[in-house]
């Protein structure tokens, strides 16, 4: 009798040690997704203050002032009905790289991006030895940002920046372009600051309406 009382005890016991430890864990959980959050908003805000400052002068020759606006609902809610969509307002750009960032893997982006400078360039000179940076930067092995693409692209692309010309990097980044598009960015979409950012959203629109 007495054993048994005990085994029913310690039973008990057991029970109301495993209790406040739950609960500690979905404290846990809690914190890191709050820690999560805040992270996310520290890097955007980080960026996109990095990157008005970078482009204040331009925009301030032609008598303008642009800055990055939180985007509306509507806006949001564009970047999941297209990868391009996302990548064409200013913000979404600077939310998905900032995405990236926490992956560690914004060299894609850059990379993409760097491409997309290259294409408008005009002078030759300028296009050769901004060709040869972004193949230090991104291509060669153990580049600082090296991206994933196959020896026998980086092979053709060695190649092709002697005598530079815009299709240089297309083939690197039509491949960096998809791999953000059928990877990162459903995660992206799927990620909580982009939730975290819709439902914000649509909680200041609501007393707008009234």
């Amino acid at each position: 009798m007495q054993s048994a009382i005990f085994f029913a005890l310690q039973h008990n016991c057991g029970q109301m040690e495993r209790t406040p430890s739950s609960c500690q864990n979905e404290e846990k959980k809690g914190k890191m997704k709050r820690t999560i959050i805040k992270d996310w908003k520290t890097r955007l805000s980080y960026f996109l203050q990095n990157s008005s400052t970078s482009t204040k002068t331009k925009t301030n020759k032609k008598g303008k002032q642009h800055a990055y606006f939180r985007p509306s609902p509507e806006e949001a809610q564009v970047w999941s009905e297209a990868f391009d969509e996302l990548l064409a307002n200013k913000y979404g750009l600077a939310a998905f790289r900032a995405f990236l960032k926490s992956e560690f893997c914004e060299e894609n982006i850059d990379f993409w991006l760097a491409c997309e400078d290259f294409k408008k360039i005009k002078s030759p000179q300028k296009l050769t030895s901004k060709a040869k940076k972004i193949y230090n930067d991104f291509i060669e092995k153990e580049a600082p940002k090296e991206i994933n693409i196959d020896f026998q692209t980086k092979n053709t692309i060695a190649q092709n920046i002697q005598e530079a010309t815009h299709t240089c990097f297309s083939a690197a980044q039509k491949r960096v372009y998809s791999l953000m598009e059928n990877n990162a960015y459903p995660r992206f979409l799927e990620s909580e600051f982009y939730q975290e950012l819709c439902k914000q959203s649509q909680i200041t629109r609501e007393p707008q309406g009234t």
